[in-house]
C-alpha cells in the first residue's frame, strides 16, 4: 500500500510474510498464491506491498540463478503485489515448532550474516517496483548478549563496513539505493535504540542505521519521542519502522494478572519481559522466568516481547502497547516530512497465541492480517497521509 506524505513523498506500508514462513523458492512462491494475493483482495486493492522474509536457502538460489529472480518478481506482478523491504532477521527455521535463541544465529561476527545480507540485498534490487528506487532490509541487532566480546564486536562492525561498500557498488551498478538496519530486541547487544548509537558511530556509514521496531521499543519501556530524537540527534537514519505491539499488564503482582499472562507462554519464540523500576530496566529473557519466583519485580507494570496483532488488543486485565506505536507512527511520518518511508506490519504470532484466538484455517489469518493493515492504513490517513491506489 502507498501513501503521499503532505511533504510530496511516497511512503510504503507492507506487511511481513515471516506470519507464514517458508524455507524455500518454491515455499516463497506458495506463500504468495496462498496468503499474500488473498489479503490483497481482501483489501480490495489492486496492489499490496509485502515485506518478504526469505531463508537463507531461498537468498541463495535467488542470487545465484537469474532466472529465479526473474519468476519472482513476474510472480508478484501477477498478483498484485510489490516489495520495497525485506526481513533480513531469521536466516532460517522461523517455522520451527522451537525458534527461541536459533532466531539469533548467525550473527554479525560469523561471516555467514555478511553474505546472507549482501545476497539479500542484490535480490531485493531486482525486486524493486520499476518506479521505486530505495529498498530497505531489517537485520539483527548485532547478536545475543551473552558470548560477545570486543573481539566479535570488532568483526561484526567490520563486516558491516564491508556491507556498506557492497551496497555502494550495487547502487553504482543498479541505480538501486538498499539500506540496512539494525533492529533493536530485548536481551541482544543493541537491545534499546540507545545502543544502537556507538556500534553505527563506528560503522560510520550513512546506509546502516536503524529498524524501529515498536514493540520491542514498547516492552523496553523506551519513549518515542526521546528515542527518535536521540536517533535524530546523532544522525542516525531510520531505514524502516515494523508496526507491532507488546503484551501490556498494569498490574502484574494480581493472581489474575498472572494467570492471563501464562496462556501467552508458549514454547515456539522468546518473550523477553521487562518492567522499569526506579533504579531502571528489569528484565527476563522469556514469559516463563517472569511468571515463576521472584526474577522480575512486580511493583510495576510488565511487558512482554509477544507480537500480538495490532487490531485486537488481549482480554481485560491484559492490553497492548498501541498507544506507543501510535506515538511512534506521529513522530515517524506525522511530522513536516517522514523519517523513513518504509513500515511493515510484523505480527509473525499468530499461530502462537491462545489456542482460542489462532485461527484456524488460511481465510481467518488473511482476515486478521487485512484487519491489521486497515487500522494502520486509518493511522496513516489521521496523520493526513493519502492513500494512493
Amino acid at each position: 500500500m502507498r501513501f503521499r506524505h503532505p511533504d510530496g513523498t511516497t511512503v510504503h506500508l507492507a506487511y511481513c510474510t515471516n506470519v507464514h514462513p517458508a524455507e524455500t523458492l518454491d515455499g516463497v512462491l506458495a506463500q504468495l498464491r496462498d496468503h499474500c494475493e488473498p489479503v490483497r483482495r481482501r483489501l480490495g486493492r489492486d496492489r499490496l506491498g509485502i515485506g518478504l522474509w526469505l531463508a537463507g536457502e531461498a537468498a541463495r538460489a535467488l542470487d545465484t540463478d537469474p532466472s529465479a529472480l526473474r519468476g519472482l518478481r513476474a510472480a508478484l506482478d501477477r498478483r498484485g503485489l510489490e516489495v520495497v523491504t525485506l526481513n533480513g532477521f531469521p536466516y532460517e527455521g522461523f517455522g520451527a515448532d522451537e525458534v527461541k535463541y536459533r532466531v539469533y544465529k548467525p550473527d554479525w561476527a560469523d561471516g555467514e550474516r555478511l553474505a546472507f545480507t549482501t545476497a539479500l540485498a542484490r535480490v531485493l534490487a531486482g525486486l524493486l517496483p520499476d518506479d521505486v528506487t530505495e529498498g530497505s532490509i531489517s537485520t539483527l541487532p548485532l547478536g545475543w548478549r551473552t558470548a560477545w566480546n570486543e573481539a566479535r564486536a570488532a568483526t561484526a562492525h567490520s563486516a558491516l563496513r564491508t556491507l556498506a561498500e557492497r551496497l555502494d557498488a550495487l547502487e553504482e551498478l543498479t541505480g538501486r539505493s538498499i539500506r540496512v538496519g539494525l533492529e533493536p530486541e530485548p536481551g541482544c547487544i543493541v537491545e534499546t535504540t540507545a545502543d544502537a548509537l556507538a556500534p553505527l558511530a563506528a560503522v560510520g556509514h550513512p546506509r546502516i542505521g536503524v529498524c524501529v521496531d515498536t514493540c520491542h521499543l514498547a516492552t523496553s519501556f523506551e519513549d518515542p519521542d526521546s528515542a527518535l530524537d536521540a536517533l535524530a540527534e546523532a544522525r542516525v537514519p531510520v531505514v524502516k519502522s515494523q508496526l507491532s505491539v507488546a503484551l501490556h499488564a498494569e498490574h502484574p503482582r494480581l493472581a489474575a494478572v498472572r494467570e492471563a499472562l501464562s496462556a501467552f507462554d508458549e514454547p515456539r519464540f522468546l518473550h523477553q519481559t521487562r518492567t522499569l523500576t526506579a533504579s531502571g530496566l528489569h528484565g527476563t529473557d522469556d514469559l516463563d522466568e517472569a511468571l515463576t519466583g521472584s526474577a522480575l519485580p512486580d511493583t510495576g507494570p510488565w511487558r512482554a516481547h509477544f507480537h500480538v496483532p495490532l487490531h485486537a488488543a488481549p482480554a481485560a486485565p491484559l492490553t497492548s502497547t498501541l498507544p506507543v506505536l501510535k506515538a511512534a507512527l506521529t513522530r515517524l511520518v506525522g511530522g513536516p516530512h517522514p523519517l523513513t518511508r518504509h513500515l511493515e506490519v510484523e505480527t509473525y504470532t499468530w499461530q502462537a497465541l491462545p489456542p482460542e484466538l489462532r485461527p484456524r484455517v488460511r481465510a481467518q489469518l488473511a482476515d486478521g492480517i487485512a484487519a491489521e493493515l486497515v487500522l494502520a492504513r486509518d493511522l496513516l490517513t489521521d496523520l493526513g497521509l493519502k492513500e494512493l491506489p
